[in-house]
């Protein structure tokens, strides 16, 4: 039974419709994730150091799909709740034409600067080829990457979580074994990783071009038209917390891999890339349920339901919170088991990564409910609170935290840096909701 967007949606039936996106980001997520386990299994620690260390990067690339997803998604969902469904095709159909022409132009750029790219991240004489080679295989098929994350977005507006699902774990699967077979059997090393996974961004970005191109029975489709830019620079306004929160996370991580490579060395790398493995899945989940309620709140704000507003802001913290606490206690729990899949090979990473995951495990219960809550001001058009609450959390709190507690701690203030700053953030984000509350209506 299909559920619509204008219904009243009880736990159950939010989950329900939020489980295809969480899915979605959980095997988009996976990406990284394979590479890595293969890498370090099969390759090395200086090649799985390699790819961290580029990593970052790369999803600062791929994640302008996600911000015209998301804000473009928020725009299109308002618009269908209005009852203009012609108009709402014409926004689709101009977003993903952006989408296309900014991530090929992205593509050129990042194959082309790879190189200098990666010594600016902090490459040593031993990693460069490894980051080089990775990078720009994976910068070739940008636009795929971009894509996949834009489609994440409008499946769920279109009303068609599940078919999105579907493509995304058809991608994913596609992504595992050819990770196996790559790298496992044919020995090709990081370039084998990077094959597999633009493969498997193009099953993710391409396939759902050919459903909305064609008469569907969802609530979107392409159109003719031509390109706008009031509407495209609305969208894109409104999905720039979503693009600021990747990018200075990304710009956090890199601070990371600077710190830990001067106070552990490759080792704190390589440590780091195995915790920000698990922070991807349980980021995942939290960013699938917000992109998965999202349309919810803007349809119905757009239809004037504050009623619903209001049911969906205390189901959305609920749920963060409640998944926080079990997060953090599968973190702590799984420390030694996880460590041991990825670099269990090496006594003394094993040891590091071990004590760095139980530290770092303790944000787990805070960082949901900063990610629901500019997800949340997002799905209202309201980009301007979406992005500050996105900008104080990552680029102003964690990067003065990940700076400062090293000079106490010690390498473990960088482990203890991103849990300060969630609390921080968490308490911007209340703020936020309170100041609000008259204008949306919403408690």
């Amino acid at each position: 039974m299909n559920i619509q967007l204008s219904e009243h949606f009880t736990y159950k039936k939010l989950f329900r419709f939020c489980l295809p996106s969480i899915a979605m980001m959980l095997f988009t997520s996976i990406y990284g994730i394979v590479d890595g386990f293969f890498v370090s299994n099969y390759v090395g620690k200086t090649a799985f150091a390699a790819i961290n260390l580029v990593m970052p990067f790369l999803i600062i690339m791929a994640c302008f799909g996600f911000m015209i997803g998301t804000g473009g998604g928020a725009l299109v969902a308002k618009t269908l709740g209005e009852g203009d469904k012609h108009e709402a095709n014409r926004y689709f159909t101009m977003l993903l034409l952006l989408t296309l022409i900014l991530g090929i132009l992205m593509s050129v750029a990042g194959v082309a600067f790879m190189r200098p790219i990666s010594y600016l991240l902090g490459a040593t004489d031993g990693m460069i080829e490894d980051c080089v080679t990775y990078g720009r295989i994976i910068n070739a098929f940008n636009t795929a990457f971009m894509l996949q994350y834009f489609f994440q977005s409008f499946f769920v507006t279109a009303g068609k979580p599940n078919l999105g699902f579907g493509v995304t774990i058809a991608a994913g699967l596609t992504n595992i074994v050819l990770d196996a077979l790559f790298v496992g059997v044919f020995k090709w090393g990081v370039a084998g990783a990077a094959a597999a996974s633009v493969i498997g961004q193009c099953v993710g970005g391409v396939i759902p071009i050919f459903y909305f191109i064609r008469p569907n029975k969802s609530l979107l489709r392409l159109v003719k038209t031509r390109l706008e830019l009031s509407p495209l620079l609305k969208a894109c306004a409104n999905g720039s917390s979503e693009l600021l929160s990747s990018i200075s996370s990304s710009v956090v991580g890199m601070l990371y891999n600077f710190q830990l490579m001067k106070y552990s060395g490759e080792n704190g790398i390589a440590a780091y890339g195995v915790v920000m493995y698990t922070q991807m899945i349980f980021s995942a989940v939290f960013i699938g349920y917000a992109v998965g309620s999202a349309p919810i709140v803007s349809y119905n704000y757009g239809a004037g339901n504050q009623s619903e507003l209001k049911n969906m802001l205390k189901k959305g913290l609920t749920v963060m919170f409640a998944g926080g606490v079990i997060m953090m206690l599968l973190a702590i729990g799984f420390a030694s088991p996880l460590s041991d899949l990825f670099v269990g090979y090496d006594a003394e990473l094993f040891e590091m990564t071990k004590h760095a995951f139980r530290i770092f495990a303790l944000s787990y219960m805070l960082f949901g409910a900063n990610i629901f809550a500019s997800s949340f001001f997002t799905s209202l058009n309201n980009g301007g609170v979406s992005a500050a609450i996105s900008f104080l959390r990552t680029l102003v709190f964690q990067t003065s935290a990940v700076m400062i507690l090293p000079l106490m701690f010690g390498a473990d203030g960088i482990w203890w840096a991103v849990t300060f700053a969630e609390a921080l953030a968490l308490a911007v984000s209340a703020v936020f909701l309170f100041a609000k509350r008259k204008k949306y209506n919403y408690f």
